[in-house]
């Protein structure tokens, strides 16, 4: 029998040192001011995370300079940003305290109604849907595909949505959800349990996290329950039930963390009242789900 001698590593004085990476900007210096990303966020542009993104595509410029490699620090006062060519709008601020003024707008999203704020294909957004005094730049908080309908946060606060969306956070969002076909217990024991489904940035397969099922009604043509999930990949309820074989005739999403969707007719908005803000607040900043300073990208700025 063959064997394969295994490969000898290079003696430590023969490897070459790693080069460093270039900058490719001149903005890493952190005692510019903030985080890049946390600028934009603050001013409204989206959640910290999407904003990264937006970075990375070579959407941001900060002077006469695209940036788009993080990390990154700038001076929101004295730095010009632009977006896709356009200056950034600095966060309008209470004259007392200087404490940034948010919008915070809950809209119940009918179908064919799109959650992105740039479309290539111009088909009609959720921001459309509000009108607003000085048209602050509203974004989705945790969004929809077209199809589906429900209960959507649109809002200026870019900490508010990253605590909102990022997993670690584990604010839960609720959907009542209709299937084709019957669903037997043996399906509904794998989803409460977690379903590898692929992520599609890394390319590998994973499994999702528990899901809280509560079964409405089932029949021979369909199927109808209220799943609770404590993750929002792209479009996973409907890849988890595509798994299973039902696919989805209807979705609805009735709850975000304690926010619910009660007094709002299909198309239409109205802003959060103070106790939903509150309560919004809290469950973003529950301490039990909090990261400690170790756990994640460190924020100090």
């Amino acid at each position: 029998m063959r064997t394969t001698k295994p490969t000898r590593k290079p003696p430590a004085q023969a490897r070459l040192p790693r080069r460093k990476k270039a900058r490719s900007h001149s903005y890493a210096d952190n005692s510019r001011g903030i985080r890049l990303q946390k600028a934009l966020a603050e001013a409204g542009v989206d959640s910290r995370r999407h904003c990264e993104e937006m970075i990375l595509e070579g959407r941001v410029r900060v002077n006469d300079e695209i940036v788009q490699d993080l990390p990154a620090w700038v001076d929101p006062e004295k730095d010009r940003i632009f977006i896709d060519g356009k200056p950034l709008k600095k966060p309008r601020r209470r004259k007392s305290t200087g404490e940034i003024v948010h919008q915070y707008v809950l809209l119940n999203k009918p179908a064919k109604i799109v959650c992105t704020n740039r479309d290539p294909e111009d088909r009609q957004r959720a921001i459309d849907l509000v009108r607003l005094p000085g048209k602050p730049r509203l974004f989705c908080v945790g969004r929809l595909d077209a199809e589906s309908t429900g209960l959507l946060l649109l809002t200026t606060d870019g900490e508010l949505a990253n605590h909102l969306t990022h997993p670690r956070y584990g604010v839960h969002k609720t959907y009542e959800v209709v299937l084709k076909g019957s669903l037997d217990e043996e399906d509904v024991a794998k989803l409460a349990k977690g379903i590898f489904i692929t992520d599609r940035r890394r390319g590998l397969a994973d499994r999702t996290a528990p899901v809280e099922l509560t079964l409405l009604k089932r029949d021979r043509e369909r199927t109808h329950l209220r799943m609770e999930l404590r993750e929002g990949r792209n479009r996973q309820i409907r890849r988890m039930m595509a798994r299973l074989g039902h696919p989805v005739k209807r979705l609805t999403r009735i709850q975000l963390g304690p926010l619910k969707l009660k007094g709002i007719a299909i198309g239409e908005w109205r802003f959060l009242t103070a106790r939903e803000k509150q309560s919004l607040f809290r469950a973003a900043q529950n301490e039990k789900i909090r990261p400690t300073h170790n756990d994640c990208r460190s924020e100090n700025n």
